[in-house]
């Protein structure tokens, strides 16, 4: 529920508010307070292209109409002012009144972005003016008010004086949070106080005066809106307009699809650090294990860079204020290069200079990873061996699959290594973690679950046309043939969705977690604009049209598409209860069946033994500590957002900041289990449940060994 200082979620993802080093759009540094350039003729060629590919190439080929531009117009707002404080209710109802420029993005104009842009900077500068004359005012903090926090629930002002009210209220609350913060963070730093120990030393300096931290916090972010430059200007509008076709349509500029296809890759080249802006400081996120960063050990999470000079000589460019994606693109470069980091320690105001020679980097928090746990008892005493894999995403190194190189990156000859290991440790049984697992390539996730299920469909697609098409893996081996349970989570979307479905619908294992997953059933493509334009995509860098062109579906015919898949052995989760499915976001396609394929189901799940699985677990949850405090949270989490308002008394406000903030504890855990520095798996309470179930599971299978397990949970014969 927090929401002070500017709410920028699009900007967020899109301008790098915080980043991976080397893996970032890069574009050109520009003078703090200009604005974006004119559309250029390259912009006008862009828009020209994309939007005749979108209406062409889109699953639902509807054409930009009346509709579409007014959910652009909504999409492009709520990018640059989702919490509804800088326009005016005005300024919104003379953009939707400009009905004509639907035809006229189509012939290549784009000025109707820049026209809004520009307004929003007027804008914005204004509350810059507003927020200083605000915090140089004395405010009663006795006074019982509310203040809104859910955008569905207000308009945009209507005039001066209401947005002054708005604004008046939104410096309380920024400026209760922060007191809030420093209290937390004194008595935290009073627990950790050892006053017998010998040269102890001195704790950290306590956070700025919250009136001095906001004004810098408005002031750098009205400093960044400034620098967005025409490119993003661009990449935003097109995105709005593509976004109104479905929320996974969107145009990628050149240096996005860079940075896209480093990820698919899980390569870079750089230092070594996550990074993300704090006022007007690029500041170090986390530092990445196997890195140069990490390696040298001197730069520090929480660290401000403050300049960056290239080679051994260069001198030092002051870098504060400047756009993350400038800095980062100072900082990355080629392997074996060197950089210079001006640093400001996180406690201090003493700079040094850190020398790094930069290398390419492994993204070993993206790939599977595994480990082996011993659990239980089996009938001789001996404990069972359950082999955990944590599986971010379905990655695939693109460019060297293009290139033609056979050792190319990929999930599929990760997760076979990771299997013939298990077997040759005489696992028992496997859990497949795709809690937090995003998607990613679908030829990767077909060829994966083909690992568990050998012969036979594993997913169907329809096309714009209404064709039905069925995908085999083509390998047809198995490589697991094993007690199989995967655990999904709301964030579980598109490629994890195919795999979790076709192993329910084979009966092939358990699918335990949240109560459905994140229900992303379409498939995009990747369309090179400058291939289009000039037939050779090394030609130009125009970027691309990420596209929706295809709906997949389940063995069994029935889509995931907003539904999800639902789980065998539901676990008690916040994620549960979050507003972050697919249903959730705007403009989604809707649910749908098409026929079943033909498939021989396995006999490894049944009715009855799911049924006593959910009992036991049950039983467990109940008894749990854990378990308990998290359905707390999830009542606490009803009840906040149910509300849709904080107090702005400050003795009310600071005692339900008291209390456990559910989001945060829930953002907290998670990141512990997948921050940027995470390699390893953990054995929390939750996944210590899944192992119960994985014990339970094989103890009513009677299996007393891996071998007879296997014989049971997958016959050979189906």
């Amino acid at each position: 529920m927090n929401n002070a200082g500017p709410n920028f979620c699009f900007f967020a993802k899109r301008l790098g508010i915080s980043v991976l080093v080397a893996a970032v759009v890069a574009t050109s540094s520009r003078p703090i307070w200009g604005d974006p350039a004119p559309p250029s003729a390259k912009d006008r060629n862009i828009a020209v292209t994309f939007t005749a590919l979108l209406q062409k190439e889109h699953i639902s080929r509807r054409p930009l109409d009346r509709e579409i531009f007014n959910r652009t117009v909504s999409q492009f707002i709520k990018m640059l002012d989702p919490a509804k404080v800088y326009f005016y209710q005005s300024d919104v109802d003379g953009f939707y009144a400009r009905q004509d420029e639907v035809g006229r993005v189509v012939r290549g104009d784009v000025q109707f972005a820049h026209d809004i842009f520009r307004v929003f900077l007027g804008r914005l500068d204004q509350r810059v003016k507003l927020v200083d004359q605000l915090l140089s005012m004395q405010h009663d903090f006795t006074v019982d008010e509310r203040y809104i926090v859910d955008r569905d629930a207000i308009q945009f002002p209507r005039d001066e004086a209401e947005a002054f009210e708005r604004w008046r209220q939104r410096i309380k609350y920024d400026l209760l949070v922060l007191k809030a913060d420093r209290l937390e963070k004194e008595k935290k730093a009073s627990k950790e106080a050892k006053p017998d120990a010998p040269e102890a030393q001195p704790a950290p300096p306590l956070p700025e005066d919250p009136v001095n931290r906001l004004r810098r916090r408005y002031a750098s972010f009205a400093k960044r809106m400034h620098q967005v430059d025409s490119e993003e200007l661009l990449e935003m509008y097109l995105t709005a307009m593509s976004s109104s076709f479905d929320p996974h349509t969107s145009y990628m500029s050149p240096s996005t699809v860079e940075n896209f296809d480093i990820q698919m890759g899980l390569k870079l080249e750089g230092i070594g650090a996550a990074l993300r802006i704090e006022d007007e400081y690029t500041t170090v996120q986390e530092i990445i294990a196997g890195g140069p960063a990490f390696l040298d050990k001197r730069l520090k999470k929480g660290d401000r860079i403050t300049g960056v000079g290239q080679n051994a000589d260069g001198p030092i460019e002051d870098v504060v204020n400047m756009k993350l994606n400038d800095v980062v693109k100072k900082i990355r470069g080629p392997a074996g290069t060197v950089v210079r980091l001006e640093v400001m320690p996180a406690h201090s105001q003493q700079k040094t200079i850190i020398q790094l020679t930069r290398a390419k980097i492994e993204l070993k928090n993206s790939e599977a990873r595994a480990k082996v746990f011993d659990e239980g008892a089996k009938p001789d005493g001996r404990p069972y061996k359950i082999g955990v894999i944590d599986l971010p995403s379905f990655y695939m190194d693109m460019a060297a699959a293009r290139a033609g190189r056979r050792d190319f990156k990929s999930t599929t000859r990760d997760v076979r290594k990771i299997l013939d290991d298990f077997n040759r440790q005489g696992v028992d049984a496997l859990i497949l973690d795709l809690r937090r697992n995003g998607g990613g390539s679908l030829q990767e996730a077909i060829s994966l679950t083909g690992l568990f299920l050998g012969d036979g469909p594993i997913v169907q697609v329809k096309d714009s046309d209404g064709q039905v098409r069925t995908y085999n893996d083509h390998d047809g081996s198995m490589a697991w043939r094993g007690p199989l349970i995967v655990v999904i989570s709301k964030f579980s979307a598109s490629a994890s969705e195919i795999l979790a479905g076709a192993i329910q619908d084979y009966r092939r294992g358990l699918v335990v977690g949240d109560h459905a997953t994140h229900g992303k059933g379409t498939v995009q493509s990747l369309m090179d604009l400058g291939e289009q334009l000039f037939r050779n995509p090394f030609s130009s860098k125009y970027g691309a049209l990420k596209v929706t062109v295809q709906q997949f579906y389940r063995p069994s015919g029935e889509s995931t598409q907003q539904r999800g898949v639902l789980s065998d052995i539901e676990l008690p989760s916040l994620t549960t209860h979050l507003d972050v499915a697919e249903g959730d976001l705007d403009y989604a396609i809707p649910f749908d069946r098409v026929p079943p394929a033909e498939f021989q189901p396995f006999a490894a799940v049944n009715r009855a033994l799911i049924d006593q699985l959910k009992k036991l677990s049950s039983e467990r949850c109940a008894q749990s500590s854990d378990f308990e405090k998290v359905r707390r949270d999830i009542a606490r989490y009803k009840q906040q957002k149910e509300r849709k308002w904080v107090p702005l008394e400050e003795r009310k406000f600071l005692e339900e900041r008291a209390e456990l903030n559910a989001d945060k504890e829930e953002e907290k855990r998670l990141e512990e289990i997948d921050g940027p520095g995470a390699t390893e798996i953990k054995k929390d309470y939750y996944l210590g449940e899944v192992m119960a179930i994985a014990v339970d599971y094989l103890t009513l299978l009677g299996t007393a060994s891996a071998p007879q397990a296997a014989q049971a949970a997958a016959p050979k014969d189906r």
